[in-house]
């Protein structure tokens, strides 16, 4: 045995458990983390593990100050500078695992212990989904029961006892637990700042160039889910408005003036007002650590938590670093129609003075054969319907002119390559144009009851400047690939297999399977309603659902009625503790047989002597009661076996106990 694993008194039964609840504890991150610290910290708890079973020696202090100098050089090294919470959590894990090499006694055990909870919490920081609750849970519970098999390694049955206990201890505060959340006052913070504002975040960009969009395409995460109060629009109505984009360099597409820098101001994540309206709809939005919100056209907002621009986008105050629900209403569409400033018609109608002369000449020509402007518009979705163009997630490179080799050449291409194209020919024929990012479409989820819009939703479309009408949506995709707005990218794209063609392991690839589609949307329902009514039951959701109990109650009533609980159930749970005491109630359920026993005696006319053991209260019980004096020895016995004995006390034992007592009460 080596000289580590000699002086660590740490049972190997408890290190196990410390060891299995800190890999659970990793998961909820492992996208986040670095590949190296996680390589690292396994190698770590890998080799505290061996140092255990004396196969290697564990590292000296000089040693383990050469590896804790190296890590935190890569650490530095690998954040560039950058501190946000999420490279603090880094840190954290680093010195999670950096604290492997000196655990070796139980005081060091109960250091990683309590540690290890706190990076539980930190764990909701990043994932909030009830999966990840549920693994976050089970990690808490494994590391409870090292705690339990530290302090008792040599106790029979101590795992299944303390499994045993942890769930008793479940039941009983579970009650008090659903009872605080529901009435416990929900307030937001005062002032908070982004959680994570350099992660990069799968979603929309602020720029577009031609086939951008379609790398979102190949992604099937969850962008936002909608429930609407009414009927759920049809599919070609499922535009769904994120941000503008009205400057084009000959390249790429940008905002001409982007959103201002906010500062940080208070976390609004819930929006709920009350139960939906007609033509009122819920957003459940994924983060984005963006500032802006989506909405379908002509909608305002009716959650305080989102406002509305002047081109009718929609913005939160800060970017949206965690699930924020928001609620907006259908309108009208308003009939009377502004004329468009000098200004902003000029930048509508900005084009680089070189690049793509075909296409140009292509835009005066169509210009010569239609005057009016919707004439023009009518044209080029026209020329897109009736030539061979085609809609495909495989386009060919197309460096240098990009419009004019889409146009007169390849004629393959994704909805970003053809918006491009548009509003270039619109501005080219004196049109005010521009680009507009979103997504389209979506899937109902479970029976319908709510919409799911994922990240291959991603699409871009072109709205153009009609004197008589205002801004009007004008789609190429629509005329190009009518299946790709009526029935989804699957369709649209099934001829070419290029759906998801990269992930394997998504179920929304194997959308033609009954039961993984049943599963998926199962799934998903459950983590949707935990979404809303858990993670983001907060204040107004909160005062909606305390508007239903008797007593109109505000929050200081809310808080009164908290305290009140948390004294109700402190004192019963003292009640309880004293009536145990006083009736001789004990936790170990052969002390409870015993004290049956005794009071068997006592009601017997027998008081049994103090201090004495079972054995010479059996002796006096046979005295008295010669008939069953072999039952109470053997009763005797048992408790002895249980309590002095070297052997283990097996259920079976127990269950015998039992029979003796009910034996001797008849």
């Amino acid at each position: 045995m080596t000289e580590a694993s000699s002086k660590s008194t740490i049972p190997s039964k408890a290190l196990v458990w410390l060891l299995v609840s800190f890999g659970l504890l990793l998961i909820p991150q492992w996208d986040r983390l670095p590949p190296w610290l996680i390589a690292a910290c396994s190698v770590l708890a890998l080799w505290r593990w061996l140092g255990q079973s004396g196969r290697l020696s564990l590292p000296g202090r000089w040693l383990r100050l050469v590896i804790m100098l190296g890590l935190i050089g890569a650490y530095v090294a690998t954040v560039h500078g950058r501190f946000t919470v999420e490279t603090a959590a880094s840190f954290f894990v680093l010195a999670v695992g950096l604290k492997w090499l000196e655990t070796r006694t139980p005081r060091d055990f109960y250091v990683l212990f309590f540690i290890l909870c706190y990076l539980a919490a930190v764990n909701f920081l990043f994932q909030q989904g009830v999966f990840w609750s549920v693994l976050n849970l089970a990690a808490t519970f494994v590391l409870l029961v090292g705690l339990q098999v530290l302090n008792a390694p040599q106790a029979p049955n101590a795992l299944k006892a303390g499994w045993k206990r942890l769930g008793g201890l479940l039941l009983k505060t579970l009650p008090l637990v659903v009872l605080l959340f529901i009435f416990f006052p929900r307030m937001a913070p005062l002032w908070s700042v982004p959680l994570v504002s350099g992660q990069a975040k799968t979603g929309l960009s602020d720029q577009m160039e031609p086939g951008s969009i379609s790398s979102l395409a190949q992604s099937s995460e969850r962008a936002f889910r909608v429930t609407f109060g009414g009927v759920m629009p049809p599919p070609r109505e499922r535009y769904w408005r994120a941000l503008i984009l009205d400057r084009f360099d000959g390249g790429k597409w940008e905002q001409w003036q982007p959103d201002a820098r906010q500062p940080a101001g208070r976390v609004l994540s819930d929006g709920g007002v009350g139960a939906l309206k007609p033509n009122e709809y819920d957003i459940l939005m994924e983060p984005t650590y963006q500032r802006w919100a989506f909405a379908l056209d002509d909608s305002r907002a009716v959650s305080r938590n989102v406002e509305e621009t002047a081109n009718g986008l929609f913005r939160f105050r800060r970017p949206a670093d965690t699930a924020v629900r928001y609620r907006l209403a259908r309108t009208d569409p308003e009939s009377d129609v502004q004329a468009l400033s000098q200004l902003d018609r000029q930048r509508y109608l900005h084009l680089p003075p070189q690049g793509n002369p075909r296409a140009r000449a292509l835009a005066q020509s169509l210009r010569q054969e239609h005057d009016s402007d919707r004439g023009f518009v009518n044209a080029i979705l026209q020329r897109f319907r009736n030539q061979a163009y085609f809609y495909t997630l495989r386009p060919p490179k197309m460096p240098e002119n990009s419009i004019d080799t889409l146009l007169f050449e390849a004629k393959r291409g994704f909805c970003a390559h053809y918006a491009s194209a548009t509003a270039f020919l619109l501005r080219a024929a004196g049109i005010p144009a521009r680009i507009v990012m979103g997504y389209q479409g979506g899937s109902p989820g479970e029976d319908g009851r709510y919409l799911i819009v994922r990240q291959y939703d991603a699409h871009a479309w072109v709205e153009a400047w009609l004197p008589d009408r205002g801004w009007v949506r004008v789609d190429p995709t629509a005329a190009i690939s009518p299946a790709r707005i009526e029935s989804g990218l699957r369709e649209a794209v099934a001829d070419e297999g290029s759906f998801l063609e990269n992930e394997w392991v998504s179920p929304a690839k194997y959308g033609d399977i009954a039961l993984v589609q049943w599963m998926s949307l199962k799934l998903d329902a459950i983590n949707y309603q935990w979404q809303r009514w858990v993670v983001g039951y907060q204040g107004q959701t909160q005062m909606n659902l305390m508007s239903h109990l008797p007593g109109n109650l505000s929050l200081r009533d809310l808080g009164y009625l908290s305290a009140g609980l948390v004294g109700v159930a402190v004192l019963l749970a003292a009640a309880w503790s004293l009536w145990r005491q006083r009736s001789g109630q004990s936790a170990d359920p052969v002390q409870r047989l015993f004290n049956d026993w005794l009071r068997l005696l006592r009601r017997q006319g027998m008081e049994p002597r103090p201090a004495r053991t079972p054995l010479e209260l059996a002796a006096q019980a046979a005295k008295a009661d010669p008939e069953r004096a072999r039952m109470h020895l053997a009763f005797a016995r048992a408790v002895n076996n249980h309590y002095y004995g070297s052997g283990s006390f097996t259920p079976e034992d127990r269950r015998r106990l039992r029979f003796l007592l009910r034996q001797l009460r008849r």
